[in-house]
């Protein structure tokens, strides 16, 4: 009996479920689709989820300090950012960081990337004295810049020394934006050296050397050859150089204006300095969510903007 049993169970079939537990195809799609949707969650919960939140908190009359009711006001937010002058401002004052400092960025970074790709000794040791500056903390930077721009600094000491003027700099609603400017280039010349030098490399030489042979001068080689097989790097240059001077606008503003606020008289204020204010300082969290709607929908349609108009298409 025992023995029937036995041979009964031995010839029973396995289930279709257990068929598909065990085939190998089965087992790595399962696989491939949960290792797939963790990354998937966690962008929804981090990055998603938040986005849509703000848009939702931008047409609410949101206080922080407010634990009562955050009733939906439509538009008030919105209309009531365009009526503020100090926001008009931060408007202007990030288009002046994004139009100087991208495309200063881009010449040094194309300018120092040059000059390195034509020597060849010590080329490491100029590269990592160039990135340096790009791996600094902010902070410090900014710190050093302040302290060499103010009022008794090294640049006042060296023109009284020639018998200059000595010049309010960050104090000056006229100057200080552009040595904030200033700064932030010089920090990401690493960067975009980098960028370039690998943009270069990819550049044939027989191109050069046919140019060479045609008569073709230095400047006729880089804006017929050396300009046109980089658009792509000066495009992705471009975009991510925007997206970060609007990032950074605020660690340096911050660090460097006076009193940390965006001045004097709000002349270095970014819309993203606002925001901070806004939010975290006069707690009106609905206004500073409606700002950062706009500046969302800003970056979007920069960016979109960019790469239709410098992407280009050229075939040697």
């Amino acid at each position: 009996m025992g023995a029937l049993k036995k041979e009964a169970s031995h010839n029973q079939k396995p289930s279709k479920f257990n068929k598909l537990l065990s085939n190998y195809k089965f087992q790595r799609n399962v696989f491939i689709i949960v290792s797939l949707l963790l990354p998937i969650i966690f962008y929804l919960g981090i990055r998603l989820f938040p986005t849509l939140y703000t848009f939702n908190i931008g047409f609410r009359d949101w206080n922080l300090l407010s634990a009562g009711p955050h009733p939906f006001i439509g538009l008030d937010n919105f209309v009531a950012l365009f009526n503020d002058s100090v926001f008009i401002k931060s408007v202007i004052n990030t288009l002046i960081y994004i139009v100087l400092g991208v495309t200063g960025q881009l010449l040094f970074g194309i300018l120092v990337a040059l000059l390195l790709h034509k020597i060849n000794k010590f080329v490491g040791i100029f590269r990592v004295i160039y990135f340096i500056p790009y791996v600094t903390s902010i902070v410090a930077i900014s710190w050093v810049f302040q302290w060499i721009l103010m009022k008794n600094g090294v640049i006042n000491d060296l023109l009284i020394m020639i018998g200059l003027q000595p010049q309010p700099f960050l104090n000056s609603p006229d100057q200080a934006i552009y040595l904030i400017i200033s700064a932030m280039i010089w920090q990401s010349i690493g960067f975009q050296m980098v960028l370039f030098l690998a943009g270069l490399e990819n550049i044939p030489e027989m191109l050069y050397e046919a140019a060479d042979i045609d008569g073709a001068s230095g400047w006729q080689k880089f804006w017929k050859i050396t300009v046109p097989l980089l658009n792509p790097t000066i495009v992705f240059s471009a975009v991510i150089g925007t997206i970060n001077f609007i990032q950074i606008s605020f660690t340096q503003v911050v660090n460097m204006s006076v009193n940390g606020a965006g001045g004097p008289l709000n002349s270095t204020t970014s819309v993203v300095v606002y925001i901070y204010q806004l939010a975290f300082k006069q707690f009106d969290l609905g206004m500073a969510s409606a700002a950062t709607v706009l500046l969302f929908l800003f970056i979007l349609a920069l960016t979109i903007f960019q790469l239709k108009v410098l992407t280009r298409k050229f075939d040697y």
